[in-house]
Formats: structure tokens, sequence, C-alpha cells
């Protein structure tokens, strides 16, 4: 599995294409603090959807020709989602990590 550290990310962000983040935490948590910047794209799919077959209606606003960096707290829930997408046949990257590396590479 391919993986991004925070720095890297951070890099991304600074070019001209948009970053596609997918955040695989529950809503109640997304909405607490998720990454947010003028050059992210920030989706909330929670894992529980990306595990269940029967759910993955929601997946159908991502085209598998985007690459998309896949997140959570730590970055063990983004590794198995980012498993599954993978097999899917979407591009994926898992933020090293998860947000709590991000925050503290931001800080």
């Amino acid at each position: 599995m391919k993986k991004i550290s925070p720095k890297e990310l951070h890099e991304r962000m600074q070019g001209e294409e948009k970053v596609l983040l997918l955040d695989v935490r529950v809503e109640e948590k997304y909405n607490e603090y998720h990454i947010e910047d003028s050059q992210v794209l920030c989706l909330n799919i929670p894992k529980t959807v990306i595990f269940n077959l029967e759910e993955r209606d929601e997946l159908a606003q991502i085209t598998k020709e985007q690459p998309i960096v896949v997140t959570c707290t730590t970055g063990n829930s983004a590794t198995k989602c980012a498993d599954i997408l993978d097999g899917l046949g979407y591009q994926v990257e898992v933020l090293e990590g998860g947000l709590t590396a991000w925050n503290e590479y931001r800080k």
C-alpha cells in the first residue's frame, strides 16, 4: 500500500491540482475536525460504508481515475479501507499516521 507523509500531502496541496481526501471516520468525528484547504476536496465516507458491499453507492462520487488520499485518526482504518478501494481499482494512498500525524506536522 502506497503511503503519503503529512509533509508530502502539504507539498501536494501547494500544487495546482486539488487533492481528493477521503476521511473514513464516523460523521461526528469528521464534523469536529477535518483537513480544510482551498486545494483539498474532502469527502467523508465512513469505513462502515466501505466495508459493507451493499452500501457502496456513495463511492459513485469518486472516479477510479482520481488519485485519493485516505485518512482516519491514526491510519489503521484508512489502510483497511484503502486495501478495499485498491482492490476495486481506485488509485489510493494512505496518509501516514492519519490526522494525528497531520496535526503534529502542522504545529
